[in-house]
């Protein structure tokens, strides 16, 4: 016979256990024959072609050869696919003999090859592997939110950004600012709102004064104030994001907009991907319709230029001039203005909560150990205060026998250390506050009492400093630094008045209320237009005084021209000779002129200096710059004071 089985025959059941269920994986038993077997008797295992139990020739009565516990014999064994003791029948090799007695156990069935196993004694006991474990970043623990999908408001405004950026920036800086910053603020409105935060007051004030101080640029057309204004515009920008109220959160509120910068982008390439992704037909029609839009406006813009001469000089200053040569700075500009715009929609939506940032006070003192060193400080400023009412009242022959100074120099000498004793006393109050006794309501009267009379001792400082000042200016003349000065020991007293009122009225307020008073000052700055201011003065001073410094003044920004074209000749050609040619070799866009410079060329128009020129090298020097005809005490243009 054949080692192989017939297609008709069935594999042999294994002897079955009564009441056991069937294993998986297990053959699928032959149907039962008409003649049952007696309970508990083994069933045979079958043949290729016929049953066990079968009358035939090896067995004519039916009836098992071995009884119910009898193993089958050598005779009886099936021909065809032998079995192997323990393996299923459908997994037995052929060829192999069933061994006699011993039952076939069905295995589970295998589904894919198994892994080697190792030894009892080869294993070894593994220690637990520790996770890490996963601490959140400072950041993330301050931004707990993440913003949801960018909505498609936000990107088109940022889209808007970075293509305004592109195209206006690039000639200067003017009322262009203005205009970039709009898009980016719709920006940051949008994802505001998408995300459901509402606009608290203090959040307004920032918003409304960023706009505000990229006014100056557009109006005044020196370079100085307009960039603090754009500093301080920043800051309060990134401040209505944040909407800090502590130090350090309004200190860190201002800057904070740079940590969004990263997540920003990934942020908003989820949301182009989403919506090219989810909604390719309608960013399709909007791409084919803005290519279609500027290219029609190109071609028949291009046709009606070249038929009217006036047209065409009407469009080109409309248009911005893009050249091929500054195109790498034009892009440049063009992503700084798109991850800008998106930093800001990204804090807008989940803004860092710089207040959780929190420093702890330092020790109290004992009431006699904070307040003796602050009771002598106190001594210390009411005594050089008596000394500085009595001279600087006095008047110049106070000064002179008091001093052996001439009222310049007494001016000069002392005003860069009271600024700085200033400054020194907001450093001591601040570390005051921080080691103030806190036991009840004795020691807080006790600190009032004494941070309160040091606040008041400080703005008589202050006072006295201004005016030094006002005394150096009349003397010799307003400058750039002498008048920044001034603005800054005038806002530090600004700053204590502040304190004083924090301190009857509570200081929740405080740190809000010197970051508006700071934005106040930079604004009225810019808007006082100091370029302006300064060619003022020292044409009064020159009609009071004969006294002028010409090469100081010809370095002036366009805002000085109203007050410098009063000057008599060849003062007048010699101060606006330097102006007049920037302005000629100048050929910026409306958009980046600033009203400074738009009134300075209405003023000049054509006019040439010419030979009015030639003697300007050492005009107004050699002139004694004092007022009280000290001759050995000329007048520097280089002096910073």
């Amino acid at each position: 016979m054949s080692d192989h089985t017939s297609e008709s025959s069935r594999p042999e059941r294994a002897p079955e256990t009564p009441g056991a269920a069937e294993p998986p994986g297990a053959v699928e038993p032959a149907p039962e024959p008409a003649a049952a077997p007696a309970s508990g008797e083994a069933r045979a295992p079958e043949a290729s072609t016929e049953r066990a139990g079968t009358p035939g020739p090896e067995n004519p009565a039916g009836a098992s050869p071995a009884g119910p516990a009898g193993p089958p014999t050598g005779a009886q064994q099936p021909q065809g696919r032998e079995q192997v003791p323990g393996t299923p029948v459908s997994q037995q090799p052929q060829g192999h003999v069933q061994e006699p007695g011993i039952p076939v156990v069905p295995q589970p069935r295998d589904t894919g090859p198994q892994p080697p196993k190792v030894p009892a004694y080869a294993q070894q006991a593994r220690p637990p592997q520790r996770q890490p474990k996963q601490t959140p970043s400072e950041l993330s623990r301050l931004r707990p939110v993440k913003p949801g999908t960018i909505p498609g408001a936000t990107l088109w405004a940022v889209l808007a950004t970075g293509l305004l950026s592109a195209l206006l920036l690039g000639d200067g800086i003017g009322l262009n600012l203005l205009l970039v910053a709009v898009p980016a603020a719709l920006a940051a409105y949008f994802a505001a709102r998408s995300a459901a935060r509402r606009l608290r007051p203090w959040t307004a004030v920032w918003a409304v004064g960023g706009p505000a101080l990229l006014v100056v640029p557009a109006l005044r057309d020196a370079g100085w104030p307009s960039f603090l204004a754009i500093v301080s515009a920043f800051a309060l920008g990134s401040l209505a994001l944040h909407g800090s109220r502590s130090w350090l959160g309004m200190f860190l509120g201002s800057l904070g907009l740079l940590t969004s910068v990263a997540e920003s982008l990934g942020w908003g390439a989820r949301g182009v991907r989403d919506r090219m992704a989810g909604s390719r037909g309608r960013w399709g029609v909007a791409f084919r319709t803005t290519v279609v839009a500027v290219v029609l406006l190109i071609v028949f813009g291009a046709l009606f230029a070249s038929a009217d001469a006036a047209f065409a000089d009407v469009l080109g200053s409309l248009m911005p001039d893009v050249s091929v040569g500054d195109s790498p700075w034009r892009f440049f500009l063009g992503v700084l203005g798109l991850v800008g715009a998106l930093a800001a929609a990204y804090t807008a939506a989940a803004p860092v909560r710089w207040d959780g940032l929190t420093v702890r006070p330092g020790k109290a003192r004992g009431r006699l150990e904070w307040a003796l060193p602050l009771v002598v400080l106190n001594l210390l400023f009411a005594a050089f205060l008596a000394i500085q009412l009595t001279v600087l009242l006095g008047g110049y022959d106070k000064v002179m026998a008091e001093t052996d100074l001439s009222y310049s120099q007494y001016a000069r000498e002392g005003f860069w250390q009271l600024l700085w004793a200033t400054l020194l006393t907001l450093l001591v109050i601040a570390l005051a506050l921080r080691w103030a006794p806190r036991g009840g309501a004795r020691d807080r009267t006790l600190v009032r009492g004494v941070l309160g009379t040091l606040c008041l001792l400080t703005l008589v400082v202050v006072a006295s400093a201004l005016r030094r000042m006002d005394l150096y200016v009349d003397a010799y003349g307003l400058t750039r630094l002498r008048i920044s000065v001034a603005a800054v020991e005038l806002w530090l007293g600004v700053v204590l008045v502040l304190i004083i009122a924090a301190g009857a009225f509570g200081a929740k307020l405080l740190p809000r209320a010197v970051a508006a008073s700071a934005a106040v000052g930079v604004l009225a700055f810019g808007l006082v237009s100091p370029d302006g201011l300064i060619a003022q003065q020292n044409v009064e001073r020159y009609s009071r005084h004969h006294s002028i410094d010409i090469e100081y003044l010809r370095g002036l920004s366009a805002d000085a021209v109203p007050a410098l074209d009063t000057l008599p000749e060849p003062l007048r050609s010699c101060a606006l000779e330097e102006i007049q040619r920037s302005l000629r070799n100048s050929d910026e866009p409306w958009y980046a002129t600033s009203w400074g410079e738009a009134k300075a060329r209405d003023i000049l128009g054509d006019w040439d200096p010419g030979y009015r020129t030639r003697d300007c090298r050492g005009l107004g020097s050699g002139e004694n710059g004092s007022e009280r005809g000290e001759v050995d005490d000329q007048y520097d243009p280089y002096d910073p004071y």
